[in-house]
């Protein structure tokens, strides 16, 4: 996806950048196969859980197939296309049996290409869907599964890849785009090539309008605010936040604190991420 920069001539085009969408071939969604996306400005019967959100252009959300449960039937990619619920490019398979479904596109997918899902082995190629323990060590893999038949959680985002390791027992180790090195069930299914649309990291946004857009609304200091509002509130002219450590808005400390909730799945992570590694599709 090439990334057009723009001349200057204003302030807000100064730095700014867009996405081409050169490497699309249709523009309008198959109707059938989207629904409207509700709003909820980022709050839970009328209480914020998450600030920061509201407002943003109306979407209609791409019903993208993440299972590819259709085994062994060939799928004729039909178009590539804008999904505005993600990062990556979505692309729309016909298969034999006449269905029609969504998918997230690799690179280098293109039209015209046949592609398949099976639990057998099968021909190691771009879009293609096996078993891990189908798949060579060493391949490139996306939309990968943590749970046999519960469809990709993993390795998403616009420009991601993961790394097949190895393959023994009944687990299959993967490298994940953040470093962190875990086990997932081999019979897990997952995607081979890497997420299209990698340049979006590359995309500067260049004025606030633009970020409205997105949803996103205007985030304010702590300390700009009064105590009543936030722990960093208060004083006069500039000052220190007065505590030992940063906190959130409700009191919780912040910045650097672990809120990551012990699973049962911690047991197969085998080394963790590295701290401040840039993740793909963000």
């Amino acid at each position: 996806m090439p990334v057009k920069r723009y001349k200057p001539t204003t302030a807000g085009r100064r730095n700014s950048s867009v996405d081409t969408f050169e490497d699309l071939t249709a523009f309008k969604p198959l109707k059938s196969l989207t629904i409207h996306k509700k709003k909820f400005a980022g709050r839970s019967n009328g209480k914020i859980t998450v600030r920061h959100q509201g407002g943003g252009a109306k979407q209609r959300i791409r019903l993208v197939d993440a299972k590819r449960d259709k085994f062994d039937v060939p799928a004729k990619v039909a178009t590539i296309e804008y999904d505005p619920n993600r990062g990556a490019r979505i692309a729309l398979l016909f298969y034999k049996d006449g269905e029609k479904r969504y998918i997230v596109a690799p690179i280098g997918l293109k039209v015209g290409d046949t592609v398949v899902s099976s639990k057998q082995k099968g021909e190691i190629q771009t879009g293609n869907r096996f078993s891990l323990e189908h798949i060579p060590v060493g391949i490139q893999v996306y939309d990968i599964e943590l749970q046999p038949g519960k469809g990709g959680q993993l390795v998403r985002g616009a420009g991601s890849t993961a790394q097949l390791m190895a393959v023994e027992g009944s687990y299959a180790t993967i490298k994940l785009p953040s470093g962190e090195i875990r086990m997932v069930f081999k019979q897990c299914m997952a995607t081979i090539g890497q997420t299209s649309n990698p340049d979006r990291r590359l995309i500067r946004w260049g004025k606030a309008g633009r970020t409205r857009h997105r949803g996103i609304r205007p985030t304010v200091r702590g300390k700009a605010m009064n105590p009543v509002d936030h722990p960093h509130g208060g004083g006069e002219a500039r000052n220190s936040i007065g505590l030992k450590h940063p906190k959130t808005p409700s009191g919780k400390p912040a910045l650097g604190v672990k809120t990551r909730r012990k699973q049962a799945s911690d047991k197969l992570i085998i080394q963790r991420r590295k701290k401040g590694r840039f993740v793909g599709g963000k």
